[in-house]
């Protein structure tokens, strides 16, 4: 906390003031719209996008690499080979710790800053990392993925979240989803790390274990960057947020920074008026007592705010949507799959899944803040639906033969294209998650005000890895028990029912202010009309 007494001093002095600048918010967003036309990614922002983005590399990597993982462990825990139990819950004991991690995350993000999240993640990954590489028996190795999973669920939290508050709105979807790149590269390194080891005794051991290395970079990186500016404010800490702001809009940008500064200060006026509202019939809270009481005030904004209410419902949409369209079982059991229908290399076959998921999302990058969130996921969820129905057809004419031990195999002669088809329709289905699906719901931060924030994050992303569980968990009982065709149907009519949902309530965001964001939603979904039409044509 500053010591200096100007950076306690409101910059906005009393309620009149209050009301004007409310007033004056369509002249502060069109300051603010004029500068980002004109603004460029400094190397400032390209430092710390960069940055914590290697926590998305670590999550990447973690996820890759356990497909690679499951076919090269053989007999090395417990001395036998890995029942398809075994596998569910090495697979799927990251995603229930990440699902735990999540919401406490989202509490500690506003206790503790942004930043130092990040720093606590990359401490778990090493020791998780280690603790993988070490194992010796299954209940181990289960233990080891928890404690990436608690990793995992703090850092893809707070650095979407850490990202959105630190960048220019012009540019916040393309730097978001730059952290989302950097998930598809860890995957693309877990795959070309697990081909090139997957013939080395105990190769498995090297592939968890190099998981460590970026997490001790990303540790040493991180100290050199800044808190973000909004959490700044709300500590308190004026002078510093200002000093950052300028940083991220460059030289001559007084006049939007003080804009900006204005803003995020009505923002969180407006939150103090409703917990003093709240807490008008109680008395004045102390030590763990306050504590418990910001949190339940935080709570109370969340749920019984409208705009809040349903922005914490479009988040959890698209988190849940991202996990339940089946996507994360092919990242985890692909090589698995690929095995089962013929591939003399599944691993190999796994990094060309991997090398498109990669590709595409790159192209997002490029094409989200032009195309729009709404309209990317719009146009993308059917051409996911073709891949997953043509893969379920290419396995309906697949040949099977009897169930061997645990699992279920094809065989492997005479099935001519199928397996090629299979994969060909599996890479479809994957470049179009990447365009939307795949990196649109971590622009969750932007539906949220200030206020509500990290929470909402929490609550949206405990969807996310709560789901994922689920999937992670059933995916192999489910080509069990209904086959792989049903099962590939089933995720089919996920992503239908998942699109008429997006198209009935997730507005367009693109082009939006973070404060400006939370006007779209205040009296309804936003669905109607143009982004910009909605909050500055009135």
């Amino acid at each position: 906390m500053a010591d200096n007494s100007d950076a306690h001093e409101p910059l906005i002095a009393d309620e009149a003031d209050i009301d004007a600048n409310s007033r004056n918010l369509q002249s502060i967003c069109g300051t603010r719209a004029a500068a980002d036309q004109n603004q460029r990614l400094t190397g400032f922002i390209w430092a710390l996008t960069v940055t914590a983005g290697i926590s998305g590399l670590l999550f990447g990597y973690d996820t890759g690499v356990i497909s690679s993982t499951l076919v090269s462990i053989g007999s090395d825990l417990s001395q036998r080979p890995l029942t398809t139990l075994d596998k569910s819950l090495i697979t799927s004991s990251t995603s229930l710790f990440a699902l735990i991690a999540s919401p406490i995350t989202g509490v500690l993000a506003d206790r503790l800053g942004r930043k130092r999240i990040i720093i606590i993640a990359d401490v778990l990954f090493v020791f998780g990392a280690v603790w993988q590489a070490i194992a010796e028996r299954v209940w181990s190795m289960i233990l080891g993925r928890s404690i990436i999973g608690l990793a995992v669920g703090g850092a893809s939290l707070v650095v979407p979240l850490y990202i959105s508050e630190l960048s220019p709105s012009a540019f916040r979807g393309r730097l978001v989803t730059l952290s989302i790149l950097f998930i598809t590269v860890g995957q693309m390194a877990a795959y070309v790390v697990g081909w090139k080891l997957s013939s080395t005794v105990h190769g498995w051991r090297w592939m968890v274990g190099l998981g460590s290395v970026p997490a001790i970079i990303q540790s040493g990186l991180i100290l050199l960057l800044p808190e973000t500016p909004r959490w700044l404010m709300k500590a308190g800490q004026v002078d510093i947020a200002r000093k950052i702001l300028k940083r991220v809009y460059g030289a001559g940008s007084n006049t939007v920074v003080e804009a900006l500064l204005r803003s995020i200060e009505k923002e969180i006026l407006e939150e103090e008026e409703f917990k003093d509202v709240s807490r008008a019939q109680g008395s004045p809270a102390k030590g763990n007592i306050y504590r418990f009481q910001k949190l339940r005030d935080t709570r109370r904004q969340l749920f019984n705010i409208g705009g809040n209410r349903r922005a914490l419902t479009i988040a959890c949409l698209l988190q849940g949507l991202q996990q339940l369209c089946g996507f994360n079982s092919l990242m985890y059991f692909s090589a698995t799959i690929f095995s089962l229908v013929g591939f003399d290399s599944p691993t190999l076959a796994s990094l060309s899944v991997a090398v498109t998921n990669c590709i595409f999302t790159v192209l997002a990058i490029l094409l989200i803040d032009i195309i729009g969130r709404r309209r990317i996921l719009l146009y993308s969820i059917p051409i996911m639906v073709l891949g997953l129905l043509l893969t379920a057809v290419s396995f309906y004419f697949l040949p099977a033969v009897a169930q061997k031990t645990d699992d279920f195999t094809y065989s492997t002669s005479h099935i001519g294209v199928w397996p090629w088809l299979i994969l060909f329709f599996v890479i479809v289905y994957v470049a179009s998650y990447a365009l939307g699906l795949g990196n649109v719901p971590w622009q969750q931060s932007e539906l949220f005000p200030l206020s509500v924030r990290a929470m909402g994050s929490g609550i949206a992303t405990s969807t996310n890895w709560g789901t994922n569980f689920v999937v992670g968990l059933t995916f192999l009982p489910m080509m069990q028990a209904m086959t792989p065709v049903w099962t590939f149907v089933t995720y089919a009519i996920v992503c239908v029912v998942g699109w008429f949902c997006i198209w009935k309530i997730y507005p367009e965001t693109r082009g939006l202010g973070l404060e400006e964001v939370g006007e779209l939603l205040k009296d309804g979904w936003g669905v109607g009309g143009s982004p910009t039409a909605i909050l500055r044509e009135t």
